[in-house]
């Protein structure tokens, strides 16, 4: 694979995923560090609607990943970030771990849990994450 630059929009993300350039968990994960390490750009990043993808529970992440990102750095919340297809119709634990699933029902951000999306309390964290 060639070295491609991270991802700066979420849409960019979800069009990596979609051509199978590369894995959409390592897509988001490289866009969270350039979200993280360009403050300017950061409104750029979560506005582009990305295209839909073939499971519905990337499409919802999607959502939850810019809702999050907006409430939490105090930017606009997207419009597309709203739509019926960012929401899921049952719950989704990305982790297999039965004894998590509580704790994870209690502690999941507001645009996660919206979209029932169970997840860590800070499910967006990585290492370039700002302090404060």
């Amino acid at each position: 694979m060639s070295a491609m630059s991270r991802p700066a929009t979420l849409a960019e993300v979800a069009r990596r995923a979609s051509a199978g350039d590369s894995a959409f968990d390592v897509a988001l994960r490289e866009l969270l560090d350039h979200f993280y390490l360009h403050p300017d750009a950061r409104q750029a990043a979560i506005d582009p609607e990305p295209e839909m993808l073939p499971d519905p529970r990337h499409n919802a992440t999607l959502g939850a990943v810019g809702e999050h990102l907006a409430r939490r750095w105090g930017l606009r919340i997207p419009t597309w970030t709203e739509h019926p297809s960012r929401f899921l119709d049952r719950p989704y634990f990305p982790t297999p771990i039965e004894d998590l699933k509580a704790m994870l029902l209690v502690q999941s951000p507001l645009a996660f849990r919206r979209r029932m999306i169970f997840v860590e309390a800070e499910p967006l964290r990585r290492a370039t994450l700002p302090r404060g």
